[in-house]
């Protein structure tokens, strides 16, 4: 059946009325129940079983992109006029990454055109990508091999089909020490890039807000928990809801949520800065330029925000009463403590970037070459869960080598609010950490860190998505 589609439908050369017969046949093909109207679950079955392969949520795209008077269904006319301006969006791509102009596309070609958007890939898996499209074993691509790839995915542009394996910024777990998004020039100079960053905050804010709780008692394990006070999840919930009622529990989210924006836009703006200061070549950032691109702009984005760092443990930790509010809790913390106690933990915090990050980054691109390697014969599109089980567990790797860190950044700045409580340097307080509580007592509140990633991610991408319809930001 496949190949009798390919031969009514991809011929290396058609006449107008050629391709419109072929669009009345497979019109024909997809509308089942002969209404003269086809619908995304004609589509779906359609498609498939003419043996068309089409990525998750492919078919509910093109019906929307093509239907004009909103019926939920493409009548013949959309039909047509959907694939006729989608082919020809797909002609001026091809002619894109066509670079000598021989109506074949090898894998430098690929590769080259991917490094003029911002994005660097190896040899290796440039012609993994090309071995997806490539229907007739040669390592080339010929029009039509691209077009029987694409007509039936959504993606229109180069840029579109790169953003496959970008690290997405979906993904927000609480802690915001990961390298940030590659943008390419044309996101950069349609202002598409604020749109996507200003989605990714807002997932982020949401996401913060529903594993609250969670975050809550995380920091509250990881000041107050020790060997001779074990505190479980339960007794810990009953504290806090005993102690300040239901809404103590979101205790510290407000300027969580409130540093996200500055803490992006500064990590962003740095981020490009030292791209340009480090990169051997204009234009083009290696790996391991990245990394280090990425380490500084967190480090300088964690220096900026780091007052408000140290207030959100205050605020967290707090009583009922201690603080009115976040301007009276800066007010008492610098006329108790002084400027300087607004940078308590602040070594510890800038040490954990490198590992977060590194690992962040080498886990995800392990994971990525691995699924390129072994699973992209069909498709170079990976599919959404595979992204988001990517970005998750490379986070949650990175998460857990830099706890240790984490945890004296956090007792560090919450120690002069405790009664009775030494103020130790961070070196005593890991031998200290060491001698009475073992090697993991570096990991208190690593349970209900680790409880929060799931819920936190899966809060991300629906609203993520959801901002990104709202605006108009093509998926």
């Amino acid at each position: 059946m496949y190949q009798a589609a390919r031969k009514l439908f991809f011929t290396d050369c058609r006449c107008a009325d050629d391709a419109s017969k072929a669009y009345d046949d497979l019109f024909r093909k997809l509308d089942t129940n002969a209404d003269g109207k086809v619908d995304v679950s004609e589509l779906k079955a359609g498609l498939a079983a003419l043996g068309i392969k089409t990525g998750i949520g492919a078919a509910q795209k093109i019906i929307s992109s093509g239907d004009k008077d909103n019926d939920e269904g493409l009548d013949f006319d959309e039909f047509s006029k959907y694939l006729k301006e989608h082919e020809k969006k797909l002609l001026l791509t091809f002619k894109s990454l066509d670079k000598n102009n021989d109506g074949c596309v090898d894998f430098l070609e690929i590769k080259q055109s991917l490094a003029d958007l911002g994005l660097n890939i190896s040899q290796e898996e440039a012609q993994k990508i090309l071995q997806s499209i490539d229907v007739d074993g040669t390592m080339t691509l010929d029009w039509n091999e691209w077009r029987e790839h694409f007509l039936f995915n959504p993606a229109t542009n180069l840029q579109e089909i790169i953003r496959y394996w970008k690290h997405s910024t979906v993904l927000d777990i609480g802690d915001s020490l990961s390298i940030p998004d590659e943008f390419t020039e044309e996101e950069k100079t349609t202002g598409m890039w604020w749109k996507q960053l200003s989605a990714g905050a807002m997932a982020g804010a949401v996401s913060r807000t529903g594993t609250a709780p969670l975050d809550r008692m995380k920091v509250f394990m990881q000041v107050h928990s020790s060997k001779t006070n074990k505190i479980s999840l339960v007794s810990g919930f009953k504290q806090m809801l005993k102690e300040g009622g239901l809404m103590s529990l979101w205790r510290g989210n407000g300027i969580n949520v409130l540093k996200i924006a500055p803490e992006t836009a500064i990590k962003f703006m740095a981020y490009e800065q030292f791209k340009k200061l480090l990169s051997s070549e204009p234009g083009k950032v290696q790996t391991h330029e990245r990394f280090m691109a990425g380490s500084l702009a967190g480090a300088t984005a964690q220096t900026a925000i780091y007052p408000m760092e140290v207030m959100k443990t205050r605020l967290t930790l707090r009583k009922t009463g201690q603080y009115s509010g976040m301007f009276d809790c800066a007010k008492q913390i610098l006329k108790k403590e002084g400027v300087k106690a607004f940078y308590k933990g602040y070594v510890p915090n800038l040490l954990g970037i490198i590992p977060y990050a590194g690992i962040d980054l080498a886990v995800y691109e392990s994971l990525k070459n691995l699924w390129l390697s072994r699973y992209s014969k069909d498709s170079a599109n990976p599919g959404i869960l595979v992204l988001l089980g990517c970005g998750t567990l490379s986070s949650t790797c990175g998460q857990l080598m830099s706890y240790p860190l984490a945890l004296i950044r956090t007792r560090m700045q919450a120690q002069a609010s405790l009664e009775g409580s030494e103020q130790l340097p961070m070196k005593l307080m890991v031998k200290k950490i060491l001698k009475k509580e073992g090697f993991f007592g570096l990991y208190r509140g690593i349970l209900p860190n680790f409880m929060k990633v799931i819920p936190a991610v899966s809060i991300s991408y629906v609203v993520y998505e959801n901002m990104k319809d709202s605006l108009g930001i093509q998926k």
